[in-house]
Order: C-alpha cells, then sequence, then structure tokens
C-alpha cells in the first residue's frame, strides 16, 4: 500500500510513495506524533535527480526488514531539498559540523523537538566502504535515544549552539575598490591556469565567479581577467560536461579536465551558464560562447520547458540503471546511427574509440578543429538515434527561482541576440510566475500539478524580480516593472530585519525552525541576500527608490569585507559591490521601442559588454512608469532622442545612434 507521501507533488517524494517505510512528509502531523510517542525522527533530505538518493532507496527503503526497524523505532520524514531549502540548509550545517562534510541523501535524526544529535549521508545495507550498515546505525541511535537520553540531549543542545553561531565571521572594513581588487587576486590565485576553472577535481562551473572576472575586465582594463574567464568558458564548452550533441550543461565535472561530468542536468546551471556565455559572447564575440549560450537555450525550450510556461527542474543522471547512459556512446552506435564513414568522421573529431573513455563507453567532446562543422552535420540523425533510447527521467515540478533565473537568462539573450522568440519565451514564464505562483505578493517556492502548497524563500521573491527586471529591458512593458517594484516590496516587508540589518531566507511568518536560516553564500545559485542586493541597487537606481540602496548599501557594508576574501563564495554580492562602486551608465530612449530609430539606439548598446547599463525607454507622449531616467527627456524636433548620463553628468541628447556610439566610447575609455 502506498504511504503518506502519495498526497504529494514532488516527484521525488513520490518515488518514495510505495516504500514499506511509513514516511511523512515534513509537517505538523509527523512533529506531533514524535512528540506524543516520544520517538526521534530519521528525517532523510534528497533529490530527485541524485544518484546516490536511488542507491539507499533501492538498497535500504525498499527492504522490508529495515523499514520495519525504522516503522518501529522512529518517526521517518522525507524531504525534498529543492522544495524546501530552509530544512535542507538548516541540516546540512549539522550534517557538517557532526561529521565534518556533506551530501545528500542526507540522513538525520532528531529529538522530537527537531534539534539534530546524530547524522550523516549515505549508508549501506551491510558494513561496507569503511562505514556502518544502515541498520547498525538504526540500532545504535534508537538504543543510545533510549537508554542515554541525557547524552542525547546534551549533543542536541551543542548542535543548537553550533546552528545559531553566523555561517561565515565577518570581516571589517570600508566599501573601496580595494576590496575588488583583493578578491580578484584571490580568484586568480585559485585559478586552474592549465585546465580552467578554480581548484581540483571535482570542478563546478562557477558562472558568479565568471560574472566577476568579465566585470573586472571591464572596470580594470586587466587582459588576464578576461583571460581567466575565456579560458574557463572554453574549457567547460570543450568538455563532456557540456551536451556536444543536444546542448545544456551537465552538474559538474569529476575531473580536473572538464571530461567526465556527473550526468545530471540542473535548470539553474543550465540559467546561470547561458548567461555567462552570453556575456563573454558580448565582450568578446567569440562565436563558441554565442553558439553554447544559444544550444543551452534551445536544450530548455525542447526539454524542460512545459506547455504554460514554466521550466522544468531537472533530468536525472541515471537512465537503464546507469549513469550516463542515455548521453554515452560507442563505434557501433555511431555506425548505425551515420553510416560507416561519417561514423568514423565523427569518432575521429569526438573521441569515440572502441576502448572508451568512461566505463568502456564515450563521452563527445571536441578534439579537432573542424569537430563543430561534423557534429552540425550528423547532429539530426544522432539526436534521432539518442532518442530512441531510455530518457532520464524529468523532475517536473517548478520551482520559482530557479525559474526567476531562467527567465533572465531568456530575456537577456532576446534583448542581446535581437531574439524576439526568446523574448516571448521569457514573457510566456512570467505570465506563468505572477498567475500560478504568486500568493497576496509573496511566490510559492514550487508549483506541479495545478498545486503551488510551498511558501517561497528569499531567492524565489527575489529571483523573479530580477528576471521581471531583464523582461523589461528587453521589452520596455512597463507592466513588468510594475511587477517587479510589487514583488521587492513585499521581500523587504517579509524578508528584511530591521533590527539586525540583514536578509533572512525564509519569511517573518515562516513556520519556526530549530534557527532561521540565513545563508549569505553563494552555492550552486547566488544566495539569496547577494540576488537582493544587486537587485535593489540597480531597481533601486532605475525607480528612484533610495531605501532600496540604503538597505543593499547596509549589506554590502556587512558582508563586503568577507566577500573579498571569499570570491568563490560571494561572486553575485562581488557583482553588485561593483555596480555600487562603479557610476551607472544610464540611457533614456524617447521613442517608440517598435520605431526604426529607437531599435538604432537600442542596438548600439546591444553590441557592447555594459554590465553597469540602465536603459528605459518612453514614447514623447508621457512617462507611464514614472522613471526618473525618463523625466524631462523630451524627443528632440519631434524624432526618437538618446539621453546618455553616467555619475550624475549628462550629455547633449542626440538624434544620431552614431553620434550615442561615440559617447559611448568616450564614457567608457574612462571607466578603466
Amino acid at each position: 500500500m502506498a504511504n503518506r507521501l502519495a498526497q504529494e507533488t514532488s516527484p521525488y517524494l513520490l518515488e518514495h510513495a510505495n516504500n514499506p517505510v511509513d514516511w511523512y512528509p515534513w509537517g505538523t502531523q509527523a512533529l506531533a506524533k514524535a512528540r506524543s510517542e516520544n520517538k526521534p525522527i530519521l528525517l532523510s533530505i534528497g533529490y530527485s535527480a541524485c544518484h546516490w538518493c536511488h542507491v539507499m532507496a533501492r538498497e535500504s527503503f525498499e527492504d522490508a526488514e529495515i523499514a520495519a526497524l525504522m516503522n518501529r523505532d522512529f518517526i521517518s520524514i522525507k524531504v525534498d531539498r529543492e522544495e524546501r531549502p530552509d530544512l535542507d540548509q538548516v541540516y546540512m550545517r549539522a550534517v557538517q559540523g557532526l561529521t565534518g562534510s556533506g551530501g545528500w541523501p542526507m540522513t538525520v535524526f532528531l529529538l522530537p523537538d527537531g534539534a539534530p544529535f546524530f547524522a550523516g549521508t549515505y549508508f549501506p545495507p551491510s558494513d561496507r566502504f569503511g562505514m556502518p550498515s544502515f541498520r547498525r546505525v538504526l540500532g545504535a541511535v534508537a538504543e543510545a535515544f533510549a537508554q542515554r537520553p541525557a547524552e542525547v540531549e546534551a549533543t542536541a543542545a551543542q548542535v543548537r549552539d553550533f546552528l545559531e553561531r553566523p555561517v561565515v565571521p565577518l570581516a571589517a572594513g570600508s566599501l573601496t575598490a580595494g576590496l575588488l581588487d583583493e578578491a580578484y587576486d584571490r580568484l586568480r590565485r585559485d585559478h586552474d591556469a592549465v585546465h580552467g576553472g578554480f581548484g581540483g577535481a571535482p570542478k563546478f562551473p562557477q558562472p558568479m565567479a565568471i560574472e566577476f572576472l568579465l566585470r573586472t575586465s571591464v572596470r580594470s582594463g586587466d587582459p588576464a581577467a578576461q583571460a581567466t574567464a575565456r579560458q574557463t568558458l572554453r574549457a567547460m564548452a570543450e568538455g563532456g560536461m557540456y551536451d556536444q550533441l543536444a546542448g545544456g550543461f551537465h552538474r559538474y565535472s569529476v575531473d580536473e579536465h572538464w571530461l567526465v561530468p556527473h550526468f545530471e542536468k540542473m535548470l539553474y546551471d543550465n540559467a546561470l551558464l547561458a548567461r555567462a556565455y552570453l556575456d563573454a559572447w558580448q565582450l568578446t564575440r567569440e562565436p563558441l560562447f554565442r553558439r553554447v549560450a544559444e544550444e543551452t537555450l534551445a536544450f530548455v525550450m525542447r526539454e524542460m520547458t512545459a506547455s504554460d510556461g514554466g521550466f522544468f527542474s531537472s533530468l536525472d543522471a541515471d537512465s537503464d540503471g546507469e549513469e550516463g547512459r542515455f548521453y554515452l556512446w560507442t563505434a557501433e552506435e555511431l555506425k548505425a546511427a551515420l553510416g560507416v564513414d561519417e561514423a568514423a568522421a565523427l569518432a575521429a573529431a569526438f573521441d569515440v574509440t572502441d576502448v572508451g573513455n568512461f566505463e568502456g563507453r564515450s563521452i563527445l567532446h571536441p578534439v579537432t578543429a573542424d569537430a563543430a562543422s561534423v557534429m552540425a552535420a550528423a547532429r539530426q540523425r544522432l539526436m534521432a538515434y539518442r532518442d530512441g533510447r531510455t530518457r532520464p527521467q524529468r523532475d517536473e515540478k517548478v520551482i520559482a527561482s530557479w525559474n526567476g533565473l531562467m527567465l533572465r537568462a531568456f530575456a537577456d539573450a532576446g534583448r542581446v541576440l535581437d531574439r524576439p522568440d526568446l523574448v516571448s519565451v521569457a514573457e510566456a514564464n512570467a505570465g506563468f510566475l505572477l498567475s500560478r505562483m504568486r500568493d497576496r505578493g509573496r511566490m510559492r517556492r514550487s508549483y506541479k500539478d495545478g498545486r503551488a502548497t510551498v511558501s517561497g524563500y528569499l531567492e524565489d521573491q527575489v529571483a523573479v524580480a530580477d528576471g521581471l527586471l531583464s523582461l523589461y529591458a528587453a521589452s520596455f512593458d512597463v507592466r513588468w516593472l510594475d511587477e517587479a517594484r510589487g514583488l521587492l516590496d513585499e521581500m523587504l516587508v517579509a524578508f528584511w530585519d530591521d533590527g539586525q540589518a540583514a536578509f533572512f531566507d525564509t519569511a517573518v511568518d515562516h513556520e519556526r525552525l530549530v534557527v532561521r536560516p540565513q545563508d549569505v553564500t553563494d552555492n550552486a545559485t547566488p544566495s539569496g541576500t547577494s540576488m537582493a542586493v544587486d537587485v535593489l541597487l540597480r531597481a533601486g537606481a532605475l525607480l528612484g527608490q533610495d531605501s532600496w540602496l540604503a538597505t543593499a548599501r547596509q549589506t554590502l557594508e556587512r558582508l563586503g569585507p568577507t566577500a573579498a576574501k571569499a570570491p568563490l563564495a560571494f561572486g553575485r554580492l562581488l557583482a553588485a559591490l561593483d555596480f555600487h562602486l562603479s557610476r551607472p551608465v544610464e540611457l533614456a530612449v524617447i521613442g517608440a521601442p517598435a520605431e526604426p530609430r529607437t531599435r538604432q539606439f537600442l542596438e548600439v548598446v546591444r553590441s557592447r559588454f555594459l554590465p553597469n547599463l540602465l536603459v528605459a525607454v518612453a514614447t514623447a507622449d508621457g512617462n507611464p512608469s514614472g522613471l526618473p531616467l525618463l523625466t524631462d527627456r523630451p524627443a528632440v524636433d519631434a524624432s526618437a532622442t538618446a539621453y546618455l548620463c553616467e555619475g550624475f553628468v549628462c550629455r547633449l541628447p542626440t538624434t544620431d545612434p552614431a553620434e550615442l556610439d561615440r559617447q559611448l566610447d568616450r564614457v567608457l575609455s574612462h571607466v578603466a
């Protein structure tokens, strides 16, 4: 019989609905039962695309004897970390504090009040890998809870104290360009000059750090900053982490030279990397970067977009019980798909051999100069052949914050590449998010099967607002600006704490946990705090909201000196600091957005990488959005007119796009 998880919408929870374990979802029922029966809680946290989560499920949660032990001695709760990042954040920190490391599946044992006292990650069903069996762990924890309660309580008290300490010790200092220089120096030292990327294996893509490097190259004029970003972007695009056939990035590389990926595909990685490649193309005009950005977005449209406009969360790493099987090739499979001659050409171009480069099969990665053209000729037939395989499972829940990141990627790409089709995808997504996942000004966290049941977090509220700002810049439809304003107003009410002068990740009316989560560091995605600072700075400048600018500055003053010392953990905040310390370049265009001359003005800025640019467009009839940038800006001689301002100084208005181009040249000549 199905357990209580059968009533949930999360694909990850539904995967466990037929386990013999008497699972509960996180909620008042499970917590009350633990208190009334005085039983410890076994909290298991994972996610749908997690390989080892599936392994532990098969080995332990589907085992009747292990399930009987869990049902007898524990109240077992299963959580999807993607739906409940608050629980994941709190208890992952506890796991790291108790064990020195972390990961998923996460296995945490709690007192009935939710305080953790023992933890781990994956446990095998029998003693192996130098690890105790899950059976032994269950027995030892149950025995300790029943026979040594004082000892267990003391441990839980120590963990509570640990969780109440700041996640990051804060450094003191003033906000100067020296912080940006310090961050760049540290990032450069951590850069792998041989293979690209940062640190050793496993290697993660670090798109926020790349954004900071590209900004640094503009701010400082240091060619090494751009070269560092370009090397990393090329290495990822030419390795196995990038799906050379269908586009889109896998999660990370298990080796230092980007060949062997962890094969799951996450929406957020592809959103952040599409933007990184787009920015790099705008700055360098390197064709590879544009191709990768467009192929990545094409992959998302084809495989991760719902008919109603929402973006799905992830594709699993496994199919047919093997990690990566869907993406791997043998020489014989190439022959079956292409014929002998073309198969030989593609095998030579993408390192497909009889021996293989991964467990007897081959990960496609280009090794010849003509690899791109060889793939272009074979792509449709290879795609058709691969589509005949068992596809990885897709997690079809819609996460608000990840959708906000992808909304911005599509809007930015539509604007920069002058592709209205991409702007249309962004508009459909924005409409979906605002109509299906917003409740009285507050974003919900996730949506599936017509239900959006989980309260949203700081990152959800601000990422959607961020995407809407980019959508305004791509379409100049003021409704998106108005919607962003509403989300940011609500964000400050729900997530900002005046007493501590800080953002929290959960709203003021959220359920009370062991501690109120507040993680200021970037992980796979930018932290909610970093995004909030960045968006408040840009939206505050555009909308004339001085209080937003003050809140952002307050947060930068608290975190900026720390960010300079840990740039890989604060890439988005450092980008915000760069914006704050720079002089925004402001462009007001008076003219209908579709008018040819207005489009010529916008093409001038579209052709340049201007990370601190703010643009507003309105017709001569008025300023419906009330933007300060458009106030008292008449059209000259009844023609489309551009007003360029920088550092509180405005150039003479011009009706000539060539003159705007010259004005921007003069502005940029002294930015560095």
